[in-house]
């Protein structure tokens, strides 16, 4: 597998600027001729489809949901981070792309970094030219709060709804595109196979999900923007649709899959309650910056609480642990997500769990409240409080919220190179569906950076030169009457043929949820050998219990969520064992990866730098062949190795 990763010659402040100007151009004539794919419509998607047909190429661009505002980028809550300095707080360019290197424990690629960093200013003034309602201090500037990971305000926010403000900018200027004829939207249609002709990506199949049609669509790339997989563990804050299967798709059709099983833990959710729940439910970071996180010292007191004998408020303040200020100092409740999560499951692996199942902390805004006031908490986070008392019946204002961490954000994803394409030439992946940029561990309010940056900024220009490196004689030139396209079409029809005529006893989602407690088991908050080793052995076995006994009502031919279901359980079948594997070769820990075998002392992670400062990046070999892990060095020429402490 050949990981050129393109990382442009020069000074790490030179490179995206020398990369831009070398490489090769479209013109803007000829990019009416060209016709690109955008799979996904959430941020990095929406965006991307929005420029390229602005630009004037001819653009389709597909989403699983009745609506490109439906993608999952609008239940993001807390703030997008940039390195504007509005604050005057010591932030630059470089401090943020230093927090994001240090933040990932030394395993993104520095180059792409520093990009992310660099274009993150600009991502602010393309948003409020398009009227995203950013929270205003009072002489009329954008403000700032701050973040986990950081000990500056960066990162701009619109309440605890910034996702969703975002997500409607780049939703009008995809509808502009839209209406002018430039992009083409196909909403429930599900990519169900990439088709790669002569080594190049050249289009895909999607199913109609309304009316059953398979059908495919040509194009000379294709661009995956279809966001993460953290549903690999049944339940997580993703949306109930959100799934691998485009990106294994890929993987399967020859893309690299880079570090699977860096995935990242969110330490602010609202506990489970229940067998029953098809998801969890994410608080947003940005409270960490006013609330915290506290659990009773003793035992017997988190057992009252427990047992509905006490409140918590009746723990008066000598007898409450504020573990993350004694543990943290410097950073306190704002430590990053990785750090903070581990942190409480620790307190409730302790006995000192507050919520009916034991597993949950306090996050506690009394002591904000009685400094700034109530109205000033409601400015802040009203929205955020009235969903909390929505689904739990507690009012946050009067009671502590209680908080456990949840599967959250997928930091590994389909390997690209610096323009952000895929072992797969012409196959391109963006945001959250590639591995780029955070390394093991992501920190908050950086996710919405990267979508954008990726869709508005940065594949305009690495799309055009790979267009241009084509020449102009193949623009528009692939058909989707070709034998690959026709080998793939089969492919798609043959398995849905074959989920249908099962007629087994078991539902997907049950077989679902029992792959997520596996995965939660071996690769959740902290992994062991021998556990991984039990789950690599288990996964199979599930596997085959699938194909020989699942069942899926209804027929090929309709709308059936069912079978959407069966297509994406079995999916994640296969890649739970990848992100197992992964996890086991990583002998060491770093972020979000935790092996219990690799840990100082004080429970911190232990990194192997000698041996693991690299990527790891999996090529798939056949179907029940072990895959084969390839390997792309990492190189610090600006950020030193150090032991990431936050203390």
């Amino acid at each position: 597998m050949n990981l050129d990763s393109k990382i442009p010659s020069g000074a790490i402040g030179e490179k995206w600027v020398n990369h831009k100007f070398s490489t090769k151009l479209v013109n803007p004539a000829n990019k009416r001729k060209y016709k690109v794919i955008v799979v996904g419509s959430g941020l990095a998607g929406a965006s991307a489809a929005a420029t390229l047909g602005e630009l004037g190429y001819q653009v389709l661009c597909f989403c699983y949901q009745d609506s490109p505002r439906r993608a999952h980028s609008i239940a993001a809550q807390g703030g997008i981070n940039a390195a504007k300095n509005y604050q005057n707080d010591g932030d630059s360019v470089y401090r943020l792309f230093y927090d994001t290197v240090k933040g990932g424990d030394f395993r993104s690629r520095e180059a792409n970094v520093h990009r992310l960093a660099e274009v993150s200013c600009n991502i602010i003034d393309q948003c409020v030219a398009q009227g995203v309602p950013f929270a205003r201090e009072y002489g009329g500037l954008l403000d700032n709060r701050s973040f986990g990971g950081a000990q500056v305000s960066r990162t701009f926010y619109a309440r605890g709804q910034t996702g969703q403000q975002l997500l409607l900018g780049a939703y009008s200027a995809l509808e502009r595109q839209i209406g002018l004829g430039t992009v083409k939207m196909y909403t429930r249609h599900e990519m169900l196979d990439l088709v790669v002709e002569d080594g190049r990506a050249v289009g895909i199949v999607t199913r109609n999900m309304v009316t059953g049609a398979v059908e495919p669509w040509a194009a000379d790339a294709v661009l995956l923007c279809t966001g993460g997989y953290s549903n690999v563990f049944f339940l997580s804050t993703n949306a109930t649709g959100c799934n691998v299967t485009a990106a294994y798709r890929a993987y399967k059709k020859g893309a690299g899959f880079a570090n699977p099983c860096f995935t990242q833990i969110h330490p602010t959710c609202i506990p489970q309650h229940g067998d029953q729940q098809s998801k969890l439910t994410l608080m947003s970071e940005s409270l960490r910056n006013d609330g915290r996180i506290w659990v009773p010292k003793s035992r017997e007191d988190a057992a009252a609480i427990r047992a509905g004998k006490k409140s918590p408020n009746d723990i008066p303040e000598a007898d409450r642990d504020y573990y993350l200020e004694r543990k943290y100092p410097s950073f306190g409740n704002l430590a990053p997500r990785d750090i903070s999560s581990r942190a409480a499951k620790e307190a409730c692996d302790d006995k000192r769990g507050v919520a009916n199942t034991g597993f949950g902390v306090y996050l506690d805004f009394k002591d904000a409240i009685n400094r700034l006031g109530q109205p000033k908490i409601e400015e802040r986070y009203g929205n955020l409080f009235e969903m909390y008392e929505r689904i739990t019946g507690v009012d946050a204002y009067k009671e502590p919220m209680q908080i456990y961490p949840a599967p959250h954000y997928t930091m590994g994803g389909l390997w690209v190179d610096y323009n952000l394409m895929t072992t797969i030439p012409g196959c391109f992946a963006l945001g959250e569906a590639n591995f780029s940029d955070h390394g093991a561990n992501r920190l908050g309010a950086s996710a919405l950076m990267q979508g954008l940056a990726d869709g508005y900024f940065v594949i305009p220009y690495t799309l055009g030169g790979y267009l241009a490196g084509l020449g102009l004689a193949s623009a528009g030139k692939n058909s989707p009457e070709s034998p690959a396209f026709k080998a793939s079409l089969e492919y798609v029809k043959e398995r849905t043929s074959k989920f249908l005529s099962i007629k087994g006893k078991r539902t997907p989602r049950s077989l679902h949820q029992e792959l997520g407690h596996i995965m939660w088991e071996a690769c959740g908050m902290a992994r062991e050998a021998s556990v991984l080793e039990k789950a690599i052995e288990a996964i199979p076995h599930l596997r085959e219990e699938f194909w020989k006994n699942v069942t899926v009502t209804g027929s090929g031919e309709e709308l059936n969520q069912q079978l959407e279901m069966a297509g994406r359980v079995a999916d994640f079948l296969e890649f739970g064992e990848l992100m197992c594997r992964d996890a086991l070769a990583r002998d060491e820990s770093c972020g979000c990866h935790l092996r219990v075998e690799h840990q100082y002392p004080d429970g911190e992670a232990k990194r192997d730098d000698e041996k693991f400062a690299h990527v790891a990046v999996w090529e798939y070999k056949g179907d029940n062949v072990t895959p084969v892990r390839n390997t792309e060095p990492l190189t610090y020429e600006n950020v030193h190795f150090a032991v990431r402490s936050y203390k």
